[in-house]
């Protein structure tokens, strides 16, 4: 029986889950996979949290010098987080010959070049299951599953943290700020949510999920991002109306006229089942050429479901004899030769506040028409202290024709505000 002996860097709750699934797990290991799975050292300063664990005191390291040069180590998991000193520590690990396991998307996105050209060199491998999507098995999908298909696109809700928040606005009626300390007291949020909520997080996601998708590496630099942070209960209510929820999308697709990758909330059809996906689940569907559209939902985070990722990839490192290495380009900018499309073509949700005065509608249509933008559909309220409310639905567009009429319109007599702007994805 082979001995595979594993390092965990950190135990908080992923690093948690993670140590618990191997320990419950390893009988399995042994009769399915013919796997003896030995976590021969740990790195954590939190001693006590180590202890609770069950973890003996022997095999808790007090440095990365201490798990790199322990011979019994054949895999090291990271699963601290952030860039430093996550990058320096598996760097090491690299260069010490260990292959290793990360769920750091953010140092993943950042640094993959770099990580993958040492673990090239030391002929050891770098496995990513858990940086994207939490336990969705959605990079071997993209790797293993879908050789033969040209990839069309990639769209999905890839942050449970923003789901969450948007869900509790849709079905509770929640501000955005009541929704997000909800959140963070159910720990979905952090302290400090910008990764979250500005559509970071969501970035370096797609970033790795559509080079492997279009076989051409995306840098973060080249995704348009969005955060959700101006959505209203309003923005909301009026969706709905119109037949739609918002959720925040990681959006990728491969056209004949370059790659397009944006982060961004976006208003989803009430009957697609992107829409449904609630609370902290993720969901992506990904369309090819020969297979058409697959979807791919489950948890997004959370100890156990980026835990069984985590563990999923040690097996396979376990059981496979060569390692996988991006074939594309893979340096830090890109290939020169990928063109990205910025000026991307979409229906658009706009809302406004006027005057209840006569003409305004027809000054607003008229400039939407110089602009060679139509309008589907437009929807006025109640008025309010002398304030209409009123939406508008585009047909399809190029953005740089909405954002002149927009410019022109926030200057017409009895146009109050311009209040939001959100993109349609059907």
């Amino acid at each position: 029986m082979k001995k595979v002996g594993v390092a965990i860097l950190g135990l908080g709750v992923v690093g948690g889950g993670t140590y618990n699934i191997l320990k419950e797990k390893k009988n399995d290991f042994k009769k399915n996979q013919g796997l003896d799975v030995v976590v021969e050292a740990v790195l954590e300063k939190n001693l006590d949290r180590a202890l609770s664990l069950g973890i003996d005191k022997s095999i808790i390291a007090s440095s990365i010098e201490e798990i790199v040069t322990n011979p019994a180590v054949d895999i090291v998991v990271e699963v601290m987080g952030g860039v430093e000193p996550a990058k320096t520590f598996v760097l090491k690990a690299l260069y010490s010959g260990k292959s290793v396991v990360t769920s750091n998307k953010e140092l993943f996105a950042k640094h993959w070049s770099e990580l993958e050209a040492e673990a090239k060199k030391m002929n050891v491998g770098l496995f990513f299951e858990a940086s994207c999507v939490g336990g969705v098995p959605i990079i071997r999908t993209l790797i293993d599953s879908m050789q033969g298909n040209k990839i069309l696109s990639l769209k999905g809700i890839i942050n449970g943290t923003t789901n969450y928040i948007l869900t509790k606005m849709s079905t509770a009626g929640y501000s955005y700020e009541e929704a997000l300390k909800e959140a963070q007291k159910l720990g979905y949020a952090e302290f400090n949510p910008t990764a979250d909520v500005e559509g970071f997080d969501a970035t370096y996601k797609l970033s790795i999920l559509s080079s492997l998708a279009f076989n051409t590496k995306i840098p973060i630099e080249s995704i348009h991002r969005e955060g959700i942070t101006n959505i209203t209960k309003e923005d909301i209510a009026f969706a709905k109306e119109l037949g739609y929820n918002i959720k925040l999308l990681g959006v990728g697709k491969n056209t004949d006229k370059g790659i397009e990758v944006r982060v961004h909330p976006a208003l989803v059809p009430l009957d697609s089942p992107l829409a449904s996906v609630s609370d902290s689940f993720n969901a992506v569907s990904i369309v090819g050429d020969n297979v058409g559209e697959i979807m791919l939902y489950g948890r997004g985070a959370g100890a156990l479901p980026t835990g069984s990722a985590i563990v999923s990839d040690i097996i396979f490192a376990g059981t496979h004899q060569t390692y996988y290495y991006a074939p594309f380009e893979n340096n830090e900018k890109g290939a020169k030769e990928t063109k990205f499309v910025r000026d991307f073509n979409t229906q658009y949700f706009i809302k406004l506040s006027v005057k209840d005065i006569t003409g305004v509608l027809s000054k607003i249509s008229g400039i939407f028409a110089k602009n060679d933008v139509s309008i589907e559909e437009a929807k006025q309220v109640a008025e309010k202290d002398g304030v209409v409310p009123m939406v508008i639905v585009t047909h399809s567009g190029p953005e740089s024709a909405v954002n002149k009429a927009i410019e022109k319109i926030k200057t017409v007599d009895g146009v109050v505000s311009v209040d939001s702007i959100l993109r349609i994805e059907k």
